[in-house]
């Protein structure tokens, strides 16, 4: 199991129209084959500089890159990604 994370921050405010339809954007990525356990997350903590958080789990390596290399995964990271996401950090899991 790989457990697939990332934290961000938009470039839009908390609550606009633009984070709306970037996650209306988002969330259609779990059509893809071998996405599991899909969940977003708003931020509470002051501890850190990112608003959200991304979760999705697959089942194994391979699964994982086909989801990476799957063209509507690869169409939402040019045509929403870069262009509304002002910094992110990405962290995979495997269970120990």
């Amino acid at each position: 199991m790989i457990t697939h994370t990332v934290v961000f921050k938009l470039k839009h405010a908390i609550g606009s129209e633009g984070e709306q339809l970037f996650f209306d954007e988002l969330r259609k990525l779990t059509a893809i084959d071998g996405v599991q356990n899909f969940v977003c997350y708003r931020q509470t903590s002051k501890q850190n500089e990112y608003d959200y958080g991304l979760f999705m789990d697959f089942t194994d390596e391979q699964i994982y890159e086909q989801y990476t290399t799957h063209p509507a995964h690869v169409a939402f990271v040019d045509q929403h990604w870069q262009s509304n996401v002002e910094s992110f950090l990405e962290l995979d899991y495997e269970p120990l």
